[in-house]
């Protein structure tokens, strides 16, 4: 089945030939929808409620079931692998703790627009309500962090609600969708219908934009001498990569790519500006703030790109384009509102543009020559560290170059996360994984065993900082039992690195609570190298710069077994550029105590 299907999408048919429906427990009706739907790997851990499933899919010769070690990491590798091969990802759990564990996973992609069906065990209906043992309104927990949710009680609604969590789930606006089925509906037995009746009254995603809109952006950007194309992740999720390489080429309308968008549009691309936000590039930031015509594709004007929305581009006229009308004008006013889905929208809008300029185009001179010129001021750029150790800048550009574009790179949240983003150079969607949104520590190295799973030929890195890696690196022992070679670059600054850039630049350099003491001249708690060689990874410790290299080979030459690599770095390395947080993007700071000179402000 299609993740790009619309309500009306005929389902893959059964086997042919069978007199009457074959009767199946619920488990078993669970375990042949998945299958019927084309699902070919589950992210999961075992439990009381879900048992009947679990006992089931042991009969699948379809479906591989990857055992985890904690439901937090089930949750991150099924967004993992549903963001690295533009599938729907699936991840299991049982009642209760097993359930409350995925939650995190589920805001992460939620807030990320990843498609994900979530299936929960829940005790039996006759308990609900009762505070049974393992007892968890799961359903109304995640119901504000699910695009739907579904309580099944009865066996012969199993096939159509999975089907349709599925359809809801990779339709639209992708999301996550919980499913969660009574221990009674999995052990109870019904006829096997399929395929099953899919009735979504009200669910109609808009994917085919209103042309008058479309005519209107199209005269906006044949008359704008500042335009600037803001790209976000719904590009990525739209699979509309070359569709937007055409309508930049079509118009030479400079292009900014948000932390999900990376990779939407080539980074060498010449008309590519960078990441604009808190922690984009100078020339990125400033086009945005200066234009006077934003393009918005897929992306929602978050805090993070817009600094302080009341003075976010005050000239700008706004063209919003987005799959789900609720995004639209909900932070800043659109003057021309499209809903659709991006890869339509930007076709219609090419041809649009050709339409409208066929008297004439924009040059855009003057605009480039200012845009060129802040990128030969303001490239980014590091400090080299004085304290001996290495900086983190460095070692996060070497994985890229000695990697290249082909691999993908699933990063954790904090300072290494930024320095992926800014120093590895994407040239392709679904090459980087992130939590954008909900900013989890922890999502990398599950994420990057699900997008191993999802594209075994390919490297992937995890790039993880010492802090976020402890918090899901036990899912190390599943890449190492179900032969998932990911690579592990630890960017050990011994400390909780984000929040102590904060307590610098902020807080008087009150260090409270920030340090981890996993890294130089510390206790090594733990010690990472032993840490990997217990989970049956190969362990490296990197101290010194000359090392660098030869450490990132090894790695790259070694897929029998995951590889962990702890790179102990600076601790007084910081993220710039930076927009601190609450005041106009205009302050952008390239160093610290270093902002752009603006004549006549």
């Amino acid at each position: 089945m299609s993740t790009d299907a619309t309500p009306s999408t005929v389902l893959p048919s059964a086997a042919p030939g069978k007199a009457s429906p074959e009767k199946l427990t619920g488990s078993q009706s669970v375990v042949r929808t998945l299958e019927l739907l084309g699902v070919t790997d589950v992210f999961g851990l075992p439990g009381g409620a879900i048992l009947p499933i679990y006992d089931a899919i042991m009969d699948s010769t379809k479906i591989r079931h990857i055992l985890v070690r904690h439901e937090q990491g089930g949750g991150h590798a099924a967004e993992g692998y549903a963001v690295a091969s533009n599938r729907v990802g699936v991840a299991m759990a049982t009642s209760g703790p097993g359930a409350t564990n995925l939650v995190t996973a589920i805001m992460d992609a939620h807030m990320d627009s990843v498609p994900v069906v979530f299936i929960t065990g829940q005790v039996f209906s006759t308990l609900m309500g009762t505070d049974a043992f393992q007892e968890a309104d799961i359903v109304g927990i995640t119901m504000p962090i699910t695009k739907h949710s579904f309580l099944v009680k009865d066996v012969d609604d199993i096939p159509g609600t999975i089907a349709a969590a599925y359809h809801i789930a990779g339709t639209g606006r992708p999301g996550p969708v919980l499913v969660d089925i009574t221990k009674d509906a999995q052990q109870n037995a019904a006829p096997f219908v399929w395929p099953p009746k899919v009735d979504l009254p009200g669910y109609r995603p808009i994917t085919k934009a209103h042309g008058k809109q479309v005519l209107a952006a199209a005269q906006l950007l044949a008359e704008a001498s500042k335009p600037v194309l803001y790209v976000g992740g719904g590009v990525i999720r739209s699979r509309a990569s070359q569709e937007l390489l055409e309508l930049a080429e079509a118009t030479n309308t400079p292009v900014v790519t948000t932390l999900t968008a990376r990779g939407a549009f080539p980074d060498t691309h010449k008309q590519h500006l960078g990441m604009p936000g808190m922690h984009g590039t100078v020339p990125a930031v400033l086009a945005l703030q200066e234009a006077d015509l934003i393009i918005s594709l897929g992306a929602r004007f978050d805090d993070r790109v817009t600094g302080n929305t009341s003075l976010f581009a005050p000239n700008a006229k706004i063209v919003h384009v987005d799959v789900d009308p609720a995004e639209i004008s909900k932070i800043r006013v659109a003057d021309v509102p499209i809903v659709g889905d991006a890869k339509d929208v930007i076709v219609d809008l090419t041809a649009a543009y050709q339409d409208a300029t066929r008297a004439g185009r924009p040059t855009l001179v003057e605009w480039w020559t200012y845009l060129n010129g802040l990128r030969e001021e303001f490239p980014l750029g590091y400090t080299p560290t004085t304290d001996g150790l290495l900086a983190p800048q460095y070692v996060i550009q070497r994985i890229g170059e000695l990697t290249g574009p082909e691999g993908v790179y699933a990063s954790g949240v904090g300072q290494h996360q930024m320095w992926a983003a800014q120093f590895i150079k994407y040239e392709r969607p679904n090459s980087w994984l992130n939590s954008g949104g909900a900013g989890t520590m922890g999502y990398s190295v599950p994420a990057a065993m699900g997008a191993k799973v999802a594209q075994p030929d390919r490297t992937v890195w995890a790039i993880d900082g010492d802090g976020c890696f402890q918090m899901t690196n036990q899912e190390l022992a599943t890449c190492t039992i179900n032969n998932i070679p990911i690579k592990v670059a630890i960017i050990n600054n011994s400390s909780l690195g984000m929040v102590r850039q904060w307590q610098t630049l902020f807080y008087d350099g009150r260090y409270s609570n920030t340090d981890l003491n996993t890294g130089h001249d510390t206790v090594r708690v733990p010690d990472f190298v032993k840490l990997a060689e217990a989970y049956g990874a190969l362990g490296i410790r990197v101290t010194k710069e000359e090392e660098v290299d030869a450490a990132i080979k090894l790695a790259l030459e070694t897929n029998d077994r995951p590889v962990v690599i702890d790179f102990v770095v600076s601790a007084d390395a910081m993220v710039w550029p930076m927009v601190p947080q609450g005041v106009s993007n205009s302050y952008v700071q390239y160093a610290r105590d270093h902002s752009p000179s603006f004549g006549g402000e």
